[in-house]
Formats: structure tokens, sequence, C-alpha cells
């Protein structure tokens, strides 16, 4: 009787969840890290505040590469003076395809051990002529990179979730790539958009995962193949539809190292702390 009288005294002072929490173990340990194209507007104004607001908010990683108008050693200056490192980098297909060189300097000079292609050229849909022709690109040019110590990620869209064969383009693209030089990124946000089960994906790809990008998508909008929506249908992990603790624990098991809050909302400055505390209370 006295136990139970001190739970129930317990949870009147800390609330249900801070009592789960002081249970179990966090669900989320990884470091928090961001994409900087969520700050593409704020950058522009000023580089400086805007990586003070990364690190004060907890944020010790990065998804590049520099903004416009700061070259990449006084961007890299800048994230060395405030603890804050850069494991990954995106790059434009074609431009990385047409000549790699460039984005292998780039991700020497930051310490990058990934490089993210996160969109392949197509038409309004996307069809097996595009993905074989992707199969093909990757694995010329992620067999380069390998070659110099860097892992070449292809990040998911949504659009690659169209019906081939049985399974879907992805699983083309999936089983066609060399392990040895291609590995991807999930976007738990346009997987699941794409009409995909992240979680799912996670376990069945296990081994091909390396990096994810943390977004959800407001609750009621459907799922479609445009690989697009929307930027104020991004909302704070926790708000929307996808079932984050399901992902996260999947990726966890699968071995992701890298997470990068992805919030594309004109309202990311409010809705990133929140989404950051919604991490921590896993």
């Amino acid at each position: 009787m006295k136990k139970a009288l001190l739970f129930c005294g317990i949870l009147a002072f800390t609330g249900p969840s801070k009592v789960m929490a002081q249970s179990g173990k966090p669900l989320f340990t990884a470091p928090i890290g961001v994409q900087t194209y969520t700050y593409r507007n704020s950058f522009s104004v000023g580089v400086t505040a805007v990586l003070d607001t990364i690190k004060s908010l907890g944020i010790t990683e990065v998804e590049g590469p520099n903004p416009k108008n700061t070259t990449p050693e006084e961007f890299k200056k800048m994230l060395d003076e405030r603890g804050i490192s850069m494991p990954s980098m995106g790059a434009d297909y074609v431009q990385i395809t047409t000549d790699p060189e460039p984005f292998i300097k780039l991700a020497k000079l930051f310490g990058c051990k990934f490089i993210m292609v996160a969109w392949i050229p197509h038409g309004k849909t996307f069809t097996i002529d595009d993905a074989k022709k992707a199969v093909e690109d990757f694995n010329h040019v992620g067999k380069i990179l390998s070659e110099n110590g860097i892992t070449l990620c292809y990040h998911d869209h949504g659009y690659e979730f169209g019906p081939y064969e049985g399974g879907t383009l992805f699983d083309y693209i999936a089983k066609n790539t060399d392990p040895k030089y291609v590995s991807f990124e999930m976007d738990m946000m346009w997987t699941f958009h794409g009409g995909a089960d992240p979680a799912k994906l996670l376990y069945q790809y296990k081994g091909r995962w390396k990096l994810m990008h943390l977004k959800d998508i407001r609750k009621g909008i459907a799922n479609d193949l445009t690989g697009g929506t929307d930027t104020k249908n991004d909302v704070a992990l926790g708000t929307g539809q996808l079932n984050i603790p399901e992902i996260l624990k999947a990726a966890k098991a699968v071995g992701i190292k890298h997470y990068f809050i992805e919030d594309e909302s004109p309202n990311h400055a409010e809705q990133i702390p929140v989404t950051i505390a919604y991490l921590k209370s896993l």
C-alpha cells in the first residue's frame, strides 16, 4: 500500500512520461544533427548567427556542404570553432556523376565520410529506365568515392516506390547497386509519403543504411509518388503521421549512426526545439 501511494505521489509530481523515462533506457542516443538545407533562407542573413543557434540547440553534427557566399574554408573554420562536425554532405546527381573530383576534394576538406545524392533526374513519373541509369551511375561514381575513403549514399525521395516486378523501383535500385560502393540515407518522411513502411524497409535492407533524415508530415496529407509536398506540411517530430519510435528502433537495430533533422517548413525555428525535446523524451 505504501509503495502504491509513493508511486502515485511520484506520478502527481513528475507526470507519467518522466516516470517512464526514469524506468527505461533512452531510445535515441545518437548525436543530434541537422541538414543545412533547413536554414537555406537564414544563412543569407548571417551564417554566424545560424551556427550559434545550431550550437545552442545542442546540435553537434551538420550535413552540408557550405552555404552560398561562404567559402568551404570559412565554413569549416566556423564549424570547428563551435565543435560541430560534418560527417556527410549532399551533391547534385548530374554534377557528381559527371565529375566527382571537386566533391571528393570538398568532402576531404570537411572530413566527410559520406556524400549523399537526394534526387535522381526524371520526368513526370520515375521509370525503370531512370532507375537503370541511376544504378549504372551510382555504381560507377560510388567506386571512385570508395577509393577515396568516402561512401556514396542515395537519399530516397518517395517517387522510387512505384511498383515494379512484384516489388518497387527502390527495390530494383537496392538490389542492383553494389553494396561495396553504394549505400543509402533514409528520409523517413519521404519514404512514408511514397507509400513504404520506413521501419520495415530498414530491416529489409539491413547493412545498406548509413544515414537518416528526421522528418514528419502533417496529419491528413495523403501519400503519393511525386516526391514533393508543400513545405508547410513538414511538422515537428511526434506531431505528424509517422511512428517515430518504431522507425528509430529499427534505425538503431540496423546500425545507423548519423541522424539529421531536416525541417523545410517556414516554422522550423519554432519546430526544431520541439523535435529535439521529443527525441530526448523517447
